[in-house]
């Protein structure tokens, strides 16, 4: 049986540590990415909404980077929202900026109740470039 093969970004291992859990795994050629949110160094959540999309948008580009991929190999998102309603033109703007222009990866939005003390959350997989 093939061990997993983790990635963490730098600077952040400690709070995947702690949590007991890899910030993605590399599979075959895909690059299967955990849950990240829009925490602060410390891992605290940022209060601000659209602060806390964008640091989990970066805190997503920080673990595909050292996979060696970008938003450009990302093939599905899934979105998690403690208000959808609400928060989704926020969630969209942010997005924008990150996927860029089409064609777009697979996208779910689920609505959740809880989130750890986080309003929003995303993890995705990518296509790991046949470099890495």
């Amino acid at each position: 049986m093939a061990k997993r093969d983790a990635v963490f970004p730098s600077g952040r291992q400690a709070l995947y540590e702690m949590h007991r859990y890899s910030a993605a795994i590399r599979s075959g050629d895909f690059l299967f990415v955990s849950g990240q949110v829009g925490s602060r160094e410390d891992g605290s959540p940022e209060p601000v909404f659209e602060k806390q999309v964008q640091l989990a948008f970066d805190n997503l580009a920080a673990v595909l980077k050292a996979a060696g991929c970008t938003f450009d190999d990302v093939v599905d998102v899934t979105t998690f929202h403690t208000d959808p309603k609400a928060q989704l033109e926020t969630v969209l703007a942010v997005r924008q900026k990150a996927i860029g222009d089409p064609p777009y990866p697979n996208w779910t939005a689920v609505g959740v109740t809880w989130l750890a003390g986080f309003d929003f959350e995303i993890k995705v997989i990518a296509r790991l470039p046949p470099s890495t």
